[in-house]
C-alpha cells in the first residue's frame, strides 16, 4: 500500500473527533440503503462485516460467485465544495490574504462535517451443501473534513481536526448450517480479518493548514501511523417457520473478537518534535472494537414480488464506540450509549430477479434518519446507488450533527 494514497487525501481531510463517528471497515451500498441492516439478512459476500454466519444466506444456485471488481465512492454533502474553496484559498500568492481566505472559508463552514469513501472489495464465495464460504480482498481509504474554527493564524489553537486513513486486507469467512436444532435451522459462521493501516489524525492550527500544502512530506513524516492488526469473527442465525409465509431468522454477531486495534498506546509527535503526554493512550484512527450485535429479519410470501424482506439490527449493544475531542491541550475520551444510534431498520423489495437482469429497491432508517437506494446486475456489471445520514459527535451535545452521504457502487462479477 502506497504512503501517496494518503498523502494525497491530508491536504483536504480535517475532523475534530478522533472516532466522531462508529468505526467501520466496509459500508455496502446495498445495506446502507436499507438502513444499514444485515445482522439477520445476509446473503452476500459482505456479510462477513456483519455476521459472517450470513454467508449461509447466499443462493446456492448461484454456484461459485466471482467479484472481480466492487468499486464504491462515496461522500457528503458539500464536500467538493467545501475542497474547491479551500484549494482555491491556498492558491492566493499574497499571505495575508491567503490567511484571510482560508479563515473565511473555515469560518463561513464551521460544524459541518464532511466524508469523502473511496473502497474496493474484490471476493470468491460459494455456497455449497456442506459449507459456505468467502474470501475477500479490502483496499480503501477515507477522509474526514469538520472545521470548528475556534483559533487564528499565530494561536495554538486548532481551526480543523484531521483524519485521514489508507487501509488494506485480508476478509474471510465461513459458515455451516445445522438443521433440526430443535424447532429452526442453526446456521454458525466464523470469520478473520488481517488489515495493514495507516493513519493520521490531528487538529491544525491555521498555519499549519496555510503550510501543509507546501510541506506534505514533513507532516506525513511526523504525523503518520503504521500498523497492522487481526480479529475474529462469531456470528449466529436461528431461522424458524421457514415453512410458512413468515420464515424469521434471529442473530447475533461478536466483531473483531482480540481487538482489531492499531497500536493505541501510541505518544504522538507535534511538528515541532515535542512529545505531547495528553495524546497517550487513545484510540489510533482506524481501531475497530470488539462489538456485540443483534437482528432479526422475517421474509413474507407476497405475490407481487420477487422477493420482501423486513430486518431490524442493533449494534454494538455494549456500547464499545467511543469518542475523543482532539485539540491543542490533549486528547479528551466520551462515553455515548444513543439508542437510536444503535437501531437499523431496512426493507428490501425484489422487483425483477432472473438470468439476465435483477433490480431490487430498498429503503430504512439509519441512526434516526431515513435510507434508500437501488440495486441492479445486468449480466456481469452490478450498480447501486445508496444514500444514508451519519450522526458524528456525541449524541445531543454542540459536536453532533447529521451528515447527509450519498454512495455509489460499480461491480463486476457473476
Amino acid at each position: 500500500m502506497k504512503k501517496i494514497t494518503l498523502l494525497m487525501s491530508l491536504g483536504l481531510s480535517t475532523a475534530v473527533f478522533a472516532g466522531a463517528q462508529h468505526a467501520y471497515l466496509y459500508k455496502d451500498a446495498r445495506i446502507m440503503s436499507m438502513g444499514g441492516a444485515n445482522v439477520a439478512v445476509g446473503g452476500y459476500s459482505t456479510s462477513v462485516f456483519a455476521n459472517p454466519a450470513g454467508l449461509a444466506s447466499i443462493k446456492k444456485d448461484h454456484g461459485l460467485e466471482i467479484e472481480l471488481l466492487g468499486l464504491s465512492v462515496g461522500g457528503s454533502v458539500g464536500f467538493q465544495d467545501f475542497a474547491n474553496d479551500i484549494t482555491d484559498a491556498l492558491d492566493i500568492e499574497d499571505e495575508e490574504d491567503q490567511f484571510t481566505a482560508i479563515a473565511n472559508v473555515i469560518e463561513n463552514s464551521s460544524g459541518n462535517h464532511y466524508q469523502l469513501d473511496i473502497s474496493n472489495y474484490s471476493s470468491v464465495s460459494h455456497n455449497g451443501d456442506w459449507l459456505a464460504w468467502s474470501v475477500g480482498l479490502l483496499i480503501a481509504e477515507d477522509t474526514a473534513l469538520l472545521p470548528h474554527a475556534k483559533g487564528g493564524f499565530g494561536t495554538p489553537t486548532g481551526v480543523m481536526g484531521l483524519q485521514s486513513r489508507a487501509y488494506a486486507g485480508l476478509v474471510t469467512g465461513f459458515a455451516k448450517s445445522f438443521n433440526d436444532v430443535g424447532p429452526g435451522q442453526l446456521d454458525i459462521g466464523i470469520g478473520a480479518k488481517y488489515i495493514q493501516n495507516e493513519s493520521v489524525q490531528k487538529d491544525l492550527t491555521l498555519a499549519e493548514v496555510t503550510d501543509l500544502a507546501d510541506n506534505s512530506d514533513r507532516f506525513i513524516e511526523d504525523n503518520l501511523h503504521e500498523s497492522s492488526a487481526f480479529g475474529f469473527d462469531l456470528g449466529l442465525n436461528y431461522k424458524m417457520f421457514q415453512e410458512t409465509p413468515y420464515p424469521t431468522t434471529f442473530s447475533m454477531s461478536i466483531l473483531n473478537m482480540g481487538g482489531l486495534t492499531f497500536d493505541s498506546e501510541t505518544n504522538y509527535v507535534r511538528d515541532d518534535n515535542e512529545s505531547n503526554p495528553n495524546y497517550d493512550g487513545y484510540s489510533v484512527y482506524g481501531d475497530q472494537p470488539t462489538t456485540l450485535n443483534f437482528g432479526v429479519s422475517v421474509s413474507p410470501d407476497v405475490p407481487w414480488f420477487e422477493h420482501l424482506i423486513l430486518a431490524a439490527d442493533y449494534v454494538d449493544a455494549l456500547n464499545a464506540n467511543t469518542y475523543y475531542v482532539i485539540n491543542s491541550s490533549g486528547a479528551t475520551e466520551y462515553a455515548e450509549s444513543d439508542f437510536m444510534k444503535r437501531f437499523r431498520l431496512g426493507a428490501s423489495f425484489g422487483v425483477i430477479d432472473n438470468s439476465w437482469f435483477m433490480l431490487t429497491l430498498n429503503a430504512g432508517l439509519y441512526q434516526a434518519a431515513y435510507t434508500a437506494g437501488i440495486d441492479m446486475q445486468m449480466t456481469v456489471v452490478k450498480l447501486s446507488a445508496a444514500t444514508y445520514a451519519e450522526e458524528t459527535g456525541l449524541t445531543g451535545s454542540e459536536t453532533s450533527t447529521s451528515d447527509r452521504r450519498y454512495v455509489v457502487s460499480l461491480g463486476i462479477g457473476w
